[in-house]
């Protein structure tokens, strides 16, 4: 199995390693799944004026904006509970760009609580990311999902089905 590793991986990875198997394995979540739709409905209709959804390679950034001389890419989310994850999903993105010889700055953006985080691309980060990669390859290459595991993502989750029956 060949597996790109994109953001939405890095993400779930940070939060439930059973489902980062099933999104590696294009298992699809509860499309109709409220929260699921939530996050879709806020992604959409939030910074509606900066552009969107520049796309690339396994990379899909929300909006990038001009702040002065730099070039800021930023990654809405409907909360911030899960600020770890995003702050990875957002480094990754950042990682992804350097590749290219792209230097950028990174903004989480939490429209609903009207919070924003800059993150930055340091080596350690950096680093912190490239074990990431070769753990969720450990996970993916495995013939099952590792086991149910309950934690407090689970209730909102839209693999929930996968997990509770």
């Amino acid at each position: 199995m060949v597996m790109l590793i994109n953001g939405t991986l890095i993400q779930s990875f940070t939060i439930c390693k059973r489902q980062t198997w099933l999104m590696a394995h294009q298992i699809i979540p509860d499309q109709e799944n409220p929260y699921i739709e939530i996050g879709r409905l806020i992604d959409e209709e939030s910074y509606e004026r900066d552009r969107k959804k520049i796309n690339f390679e396994n990379v899909v950034i929300d909006l990038v904006r001009s702040d002065g001389e730099d070039i800021v890419v930023g990654e809405v989310k409907k909360s911030s509970r899960a600020e770890e994850s995003a702050r990875l999903q957002l480094a990754f993105y950042l990682y992804k760009l350097k590749e290219k010889g792209i230097k950028v700055k990174g903004l989480l953006l939490f429209p609903d609580e009207r919070k924003k985080l800059a993150v930055e691309l340091t080596s350690e980060l950096e680093e912190e990311l490239e074990k990431i990669f070769r753990d969720i390859e450990k996970i993916v290459l495995k013939e099952n999902p590792p086991p149910f595991k309950k934690i407090g993502y689970c209730k909102n989750c839209g693999y929930r089905e996968f997990c509770m029956s």
